[in-house]
């Protein structure tokens, strides 16, 4: 029976399959190309971030605190990165527009926290870059159909600049000046002697003590003496952005910072090594101790026996302003490097700044009482440019011109040696090795601080150990006495050629 061709078409279900199929298309090709329009807006978006990353990072090497680093910081992030993003259609260049204000706005933006808490306002606070690539867009191929992305992203990135001291004693002070100057402003420093007072009686430390910092090189004692007397530090490097003090610590341990003097107690074999040689002196000794007997007399000692001990007619200045005269000159045996005359006077001193003297010294009775290494018309600012010179000046004018600076004086059977006498030659002054007499110190402020938790020290600075810690009429073994020379710097600052500080930048964000 033949049917009807419309009835027979409309019962056909022949090619059902491909209708089904061609419904679906449209649907597939959408998903196909949210697929593909997707992965080529992320892949522009890593793209864009990559580059905000390299930017931020370029930028926060420059965040040393000193003058211009904002405008140097953002002249890097725009000039010494250079990335492109292949798959944008607006513009393949990723560009940072180069901007010289210490602020939170723009492009370039300048923070004093990580948190973006508090805007930068001058280039000593500003700790933080961050950086903000302009959006990009693409051209998709297929999602405009159904509308379901838009085709522009940007990016940003935050970095930091994070610091480490490396080759030095972990050693901090309390800001002996919290109180007037809590930031510790260097400048109001240098030059000027610091009494610091070891604290060995647990956690609570006031202005002007100092203690040692948590490393890798050991506990206990034993460590701390190694790191305080070896030319090779042990143990890894202290972050210079946040410290973990070490309480406690035996005054014993100043022991083995003084053989960077040529002094050497009884007992340090463990510290020092079995003859000393791990703990060297400085080729530069000049110290206001005297010597008697042989080379193997190195300890100090309160009495006239063989040994170190204090000059037999040390400086004693009785004012805290005056020099001393010609005539107490000649009293005074040969000197070493003095303490401000404020802190001369007796074991506490008489400063106006407590632990912190006025960098007033008495020069004309160093120069005159070490006669055989000066004669009496000695031109102090012909030698040193100045007629005020550091002890630290004095002290590398004389490793450079020792032949000359450094020649043994006696005194009533006493001798004054200026060179390594114990251990022999000791360890250039101003060479690739770290110098023996300076120190990279961590300056905390304690009054009110947990000290038995992280905290970021205020400054770094470098130091110049003037004199051995002993027992003297007007000294205690506790104290420590030194000169600021300035700030610890990336590449050693004013320690020269040394490795001191090490600054790397790393991403916040």
């Amino acid at each position: 029976m033949n049917r009807n061709p419309v009835t027979r078409l409309s019962q056909d279900d022949r090619g059902a399959v491909a209708a089904t199929y061609a419904l679906s298309l449209t649907a597939l090709v959408i998903i196909a190309g949210v697929g593909f329009d997707y992965g080529r807006l992320a892949a522009m978006d890593s793209e864009l971030q990559n580059g905000a990353d390299q930017a931020a990072l370029a930028g926060a090497t420059q965040l040393d605190g000193g003058s211009g680093a904002c405008s140097r910081a953002a002249a890097a992030a725009a000039g010494l990165v250079t990335n492109t993003t292949v798959v944008a259609n607006s513009s393949h260049t990723i560009s940072i527009s180069a901007e010289s204000a210490c602020d939170a706005s723009g492009n370039v933006r300048f923070w004093q926290d990580k948190d973006r808490a508090a805007a930068a306002t001058s280039y000593a606070n500003a700790h933080f870059i961050e950086v903000i690539v302009a959006n990009h867009s693409i051209d998709y191929a297929f999602t405009p159909i159904a509308g379901l992305l838009h085709g522009a992203t940007g990016a940003a990135a935050m970095a930091g600049l994070g610091s480490s001291v490396c080759k030095v004693p972990p050693v901090f002070m309390c800001n002996p000046n919290q109180g007037g100057d809590v930031a510790f402003t260097i400048a109001n420093y240098i030059g000027k002697g610091i009494r610091l007072i070891a604290n060995t009686g647990g956690s609570t430390y006031g202005s002007g003590n100092f203690g040692y910092l948590e490393a890798s090189g050991g506990n206990g004692a034993q460590a701390i003496s190694q790191a305080l007397g070896r030319t090779t530090i042990p143990g890894d490097c202290v972050s210079a952005d946040s410290v973990v003090t070490k309480t406690g610590a035996n005054v014993s341990v100043l022991d083995a910072l003084n053989t960077r003097f040529d002094v050497y107690a009884n007992g340090l074999n463990q510290a020092c090594g079995s003859s000393n040689g791990l703990c060297p002196p400085s080729a530069n000794t000049r110290k206001d101790l005297m010597h008697k007997g042989n080379t193997g007399n190195c300890a100090f000692t309160n009495g006239n026996g063989n040994g170190w001990h204090e000059a037999p007619r040390p400086y004693a200045p009785a004012s805290g302003t005056t020099p001393l005269t010609q005539a107490q000159i000649n009293g005074t045996s040969p000197m070493g490097y003095p303490r401000d005359m404020c802190h001369a006077i007796s074991a506490a001193g008489n400063c106006g700044g407590g632990q912190v003297g006025t960098g007033t010294w008495d020069r004309n009775a160093y120069f005159k009482t070490n006669s055989s290494n000066y004669a009496s018309n000695f031109d102090v600012t012909g030698a040193f440019g100045t007629a005020t010179p550091t002890r630290y000046q004095v002290y590398k004018y004389e490793a450079a011109n020792a032949g000359s600076r450094l020649q043994n004086q006696t005194d009533a059977g006493n001798t004054a040696r200026p060179q390594p006498y114990c251990q022999s030659p000791g360890i250039a002054v101003g060479g690739t090795a770290i110098d023996r007499r300076v120190l990279s110190v961590a300056v905390v402020n304690c009054t009110g601080a947990n000290l038995n938790n992280p905290i970021a020290p205020i400054k770094w600075i470098d130091v110049f150990l003037t004199e051995p810690s002993v027992n003297r009429a007007r000294t205690a073994q506790s104290d420590v006495y030194v000169e600021v020379i300035g700030e610890t710097t990336l590449g050693g600052g004013s320690t020269e050629a040394q490795l001191i500080r090490r600054d790397v930048p790393y991403l916040v964000r």
